[in-house]
């Protein structure tokens, strides 16, 4: 696993300038501890897709995904990967456990993870890419449940399709999140190796305008 150092003071909301020394041994300690506590796993299945422009039924499946922005990034495709990314509980309790005792920590723990789940899911794409390449096809970046308008509520459907809360021991609570926290549903088109693949950025993500990233000059990488 790695965890990028920049990355993490991207999380933390550093800019340019001098860390303290206390504050950067910490970081360095948080990153040890993330990649001890984690036992990332993760899963994905490759589905045949039917689709307009308003929603995408996966073959042999109940999944349905609803929405114009869900539908306009698989337009181009006529199957999808739907992939589940977990970096296990352990990685929640101990995050837990410091917002007790030691909140500085905690929060650089939960940066170090979300820069660790991400890195994750990086290797997953690959991986899924080179599923795309024995099929002559490209793929399209990763699109998750919550962006647009692509709802968060289909998490629940696609953890009983996988079947991942036996697998990979995922599981989504009463509001629709990820447990544990530290993992990632995506959905990844199959297409053309010709057409261009351009990440919208934050064009369509809900939380654009309270987001604490675009303030700073960022985007949160997703």
């Amino acid at each position: 696993m790695h965890i990028d150092r920049k990355e993490v003071l991207r999380y933390l909301g550093y800019k340019k300038g001098e860390i303290y020394k206390n504050i950067d041994l910490l970081i360095d300690e948080c990153i040890d501890e993330i990649k001890e506590v984690s036992h990332y796993k993760h899963m994905y299945r490759i589905f045949h897709i039917d689709k307009n422009e308003t929603k995408v039924e996966l073959r042999k499946s109940n999944l349905v995904f609803k929405g114009k922005d869900i539908s306009e990034h698989l337009k181009h495709s006529s199957m999808c990967a739907v992939a589940v990314v977990t970096l296990g509980s352990n990685v929640d309790t101990k995050i837990r456990y410091y917002e007790k005792i030691n909140l500085t920590k905690a929060l650089i723990l939960d940066a170090c993870a979300s820069t660790a789940i991400e890195w994750v899911c990086d290797e997953v794409q690959k991986e899924i890419g080179e599923e795309a390449k024995k099929r002559n096809l490209g793929i399209t970046y990763r699109y998750s449940p919550g962006y647009g308008d692509f709802s968060i509520g289909v998490q629940t459907k696609i953890i009983n399709t996988l079947e991942a809360q036996k697998i990979i021991g995922l599981t989504a609570n009463e509001n629709n999140i990820l447990i544990p926290r530290k993992s990632v549903s995506a959905i990844i088109g199959f297409q053309d190796n010709n057409i261009k693949v351009e990440h919208p950025g934050c064009k369509r993500c809900n939380s654009a305008i309270r987001c604490q990233y675009r303030k700073g000059g960022s985007y949160c990488g997703n």
